[in-house]
């Protein structure tokens, strides 16, 4: 799972990525709002934002992340304790406001409790499933190998089991913002098919791609 860190106080930052790295989470870190916007749409599982940055402030992200994508998890953090800072924050739809200093341990439990799955293990049929913590697949035969993409594109699909996802939503999680095609994608899914039950996954025709629950 891979997590965006927006802050300019260098130790700081350096302090917040090493710590989540030590909890099992990939970390991009940047300085600079404007860079940070150009990579918004490179497959991030949670952002953390400081509002106080240069170029572009982490509430002017959050609003442009709001406008593409409504259940990105997204932890606002600031020195700055003026109420209609986090009247603003919470309004564009910050899923958690933490203010500075703070105890690391608080922002690992935000994060642990806001990326949490419900279902740790999903059950496909005949006798298949996807434990989602250990990125495992299980057959009646034992662990089946997955290759990187096929692990993100199932961590994707369990994330919401009843959701349908967008092309455009497998090419940016499972691909983390590199540019693909409907040939990719549809590949993808068939090397996958040979892994686990063929009716698992289900296309809904000119939208994307669901579980079959």
């Amino acid at each position: 799972m891979k997590i965006l860190v927006l802050e300019d106080n260098e130790n700081l930052c350096t302090f917040i990525k090493n710590s989540l790295i030590k909890e099992g989470y990939a970390v991009d870190t940047f300085s600079d709002g404007e860079k940070c916007l150009e990579v918004l749409n490179n497959g991030y599982a949670c952002f953390i934002l400081d509002v106080n940055v240069p170029s572009i402030d982490g509430i002017s992200i959050l609003e442009t992340i709001r406008i593409y994508n409504k259940e990105i998890p997204v932890i606002i953090m600031s020195a700055n304790h003026e109420l209609e800072k986090i009247q603003a924050s919470y309004e564009l739809g910050c899923d958690d406001y933490l203010k500075k200093p703070f105890l690391m341990y608080e922002l690992i439990q935000k994060v642990k409790k806001l990326c949490e799955i419900k279902e740790k293990m999903f059950d496909f049929t005949n006798g298949f499933s996807y434990d989602y913590k250990n990125r495992n697949l299980i057959s009646p035969k034992g662990d089946i190998k997955l290759a990187k993409k096929e692990i993100l594109f199932l961590e994707l699909l369990c994330k919401n089991p009843s959701r349908i996802f967008s092309f455009e939503e497998i090419e940016n999680y499972v691909w983390e913002g590199e540019d693909t095609t409907l040939i990719n994608i549809r590949a993808l899914i068939k090397r996958l098919r040979k892994k686990i039950p063929t009716n698992a996954i289900t296309i809904v025709k000119g939208i994307g791609y669901k579980l079959n629950i």
